[in-house]
C-alpha cells in the first residue's frame, strides 16, 4: 500500500500553509470579535482555487477529489477553524448536492461560478424541529403550475447569511415524508420572500456564518427542482456522508495545531527547575495525543481515498468523523492540561481550540447518529 500524498497534493498543503500563516492567522483576534470572515478572506481564497477543489475540471473546478479537500481543510482548520467552514459549507454540502443530484444544465449553470467563488452556496436541511431527525421537516414546497412556492423556517445553515444560493429541502408529499416525501432545491437568496439572518452567541466556531433562514411564499422555476420529486431525502444522506469525511479532516488540524502547541509551550515552560516536557505525566500526555492524531489521520484518508476510488464508505467515513470529533476533544483537553491556568486564558489560542472543537460531535449527524450508520452497516453485512 502507498501511503504517500501525490506531489500534486503535497504541492497543496504547501501553498495552502502558506495563504493560512500570511493572510489567517494574523486576523484571527480580529475576527473572533467581528464573529464574520471578511470577504477579502474569502475572495482571496476563491482566488486560489479553494472553492474549487471538489469540483471536476469541466465544471471549472480543480478536481483534486477528496484526499485533496481533506489536505486544504486539514490546514485551514489548523489556523482557524471558523475559515474553513465558509469552503465546507459551500463545498462539501452546497455544491456536492448538485454535483449529486444536478442535470448536466444545472451542474453547468452553477457551478463554474462556484469553483471560483463567484457564487457561494449554501445548505439547509436543519429546522428547529428537524434536527437528527430530517423526514421530520416542516418547510413546504406546493407546485404552482410551472413554479413551486416554498414556505418554511431553517436553522444552523453554514454560510446563510453570505450564500447566494442555498440548497434547500423541503416537503413535498406529506403522507410519505422521508419515504419519498422530501424534494430539495436550488434557491436563490435574492428571491422576494428568502430572508437569511446571521445567528449569534455560538460558544465556538464564532466567526462562521451561522444562519436562520425564513422562507415567505419563495417561488422558484421547476428547473431549480434538484433531482426528482422526493429524491431528497436519499441526496442529503449522500451528501452528509461525504461531508463527514471533510470534518474528521478539520479535526485533524485542530488536533495537529493544539499538539504542536502543547510541545513548544512544554519544552519552554519551566517547574521545579527544568522544562516540565521532561516530567513523565506530560511526556505521557503528548505521546497520547500523536497516537489520537495518528490514528484519526489514518481513517481520515483511508475514507477520503475509498471516496475517489468509489469503493463504498459510508461506515469508514461515519467512524472517522466519530472517531476524529471525540479524539480531537482528547488532544485539545491533554493541551489545556499542560498550559494549566494559562490554557484556559482567552489571551491564548488553546482557549479557541478548546471551544471550536466540540461543535464536531454535532453537526453533519450527532456522534450518536453516526453509531447507528455503523451499527446499520454492520448488520446489513453481518460482519466487520
Amino acid at each position: 500500500m502507498d501511503f504517500r500524498f501525490t506531489q500534486e497534493v503535497e504541492m497543496l498543503r504547501t501553498m495552502v500553509k502558506g495563504f493560512a500563516d500570511k493572510e489567517i492567522r494574523p486576523r484571527i483576534e480580529e475576527m473572533e470579535k467581528e464573529e464574520r470572515i471578511p470577504q477579502d478572506i474569502i475572495k482571496k481564497m476563491a482566488d486560489l482555487g479553494f472553492f474549487g477543489a471538489l469540483i471536476p475540471d469541466e465544471y471549472g473546478g480543480s478536481g483534486m477529489g477528496e484526499v485533496g479537500y481533506c489536505v486544504l481543510i486539514e490546514e485551514i482548520a489548523r489556523a482557524y477553524y471558523s475559515a474553513s467552514t465558509v469552503i465546507g459549507g459551500h463545498e462539501s454540502l452546497a455544491c456536492s448536492a448538485i454535483l449529486i443530484n444536478g442535470t448536466a444544465e444545472q451542474c453547468k449553470k452553477w457551478l463554474p461560478s462556484a469553483a471560483s467563488g463567484k457564487i457561494i452556496g449554501s445548505f439547509a436541511l436543519t429546522e428547529p424541529n428537524a434536527g437528527s431527525d430530517p423526514s421530520g421537516i416542516e418547510t413546504t414546497a406546493v407546485k404552482d403550475g410551472s413554479e413551486w412556492i416554498i414556505n418554511g423556517h431553517k436553522i444552523f445553515a453554514t454560510n446563510g447569511d453570505i450564500a447566494n444560493f442555498v440548497i434547500v429541502f423541503t416537503l413535498t408529499d406529506k403522507d410519505k415524508k422521508s419515504k419519498g416525501g422530501i424534494t430539495a432545491f436550488i434557491v436563490e437568496a435574492d428571491r422576494e420572500g428568502f430572508k437569511a439572518t446571521k445567528m449569534h452567541g455560538k460558544m465556538g466556531i464564532r466567526a462562521s456564518h451561522t444562519a436562520e433562514i425564513v422562507l415567505e411564499e419563495v417561488r422558484v422555476p421547476e428547473s431549480n427542482m434538484l433531482g426528482a420529486i422526493g429524491s431528497g431525502y436519499s441526496l442529503a444522506m449522500k451528501v452528509l456522508n461525504s461531508a463527514r469525511i471533510g470534518i474528521a479532516a478539520g479535526c485533524v488540524g485542530i488536533a495537529k495545531e493544539a499538539l504542536d502547541l502543547a510541545i513548544k509551550y512544554a519544552m519552554e515552560r519551566k517547574q521545579f527547575g527544568q522544562p516540565i516536557i521532561k516530567f513523565q505525566s506530560i511526556s505521557n500526555m503528548l505521546a497520547e495525543m500523536a497516537v489520537d492524531i495518528a490514528t484519526m489521520e489514518a481513517i481520515t484518508y483511508k475514507s477520503a481515498w475509498m471516496c475517489d476510488q468509489k469503493i463504498p464508505y459510508e461506515r469508514e467515513s461515519a467512524i472517522a468523523k466519530l472517531y476524529a470529533s471525540e479524539a480531537v476533544d482528547r488532544v485539545v483537553d491533554k493541551a489545556m492540561q499542560i498550559y494549566g491556568g494559562y490554557g484556559y486564558m482567552a489571551d491564548y489560542p488553546i482557549e479557541r481550540l478548546y471551544r471550536d472543537a466540540r461543535i464536531n460531535k454535532i453537526w453533519e449527524g450527532t456522534n450518536e447518529i453516526q453509531k447507528l450508520v455503523i451499527t446499520h452497516d454492520l448488520k446489513e453485512k453481518g460482519k466487520y
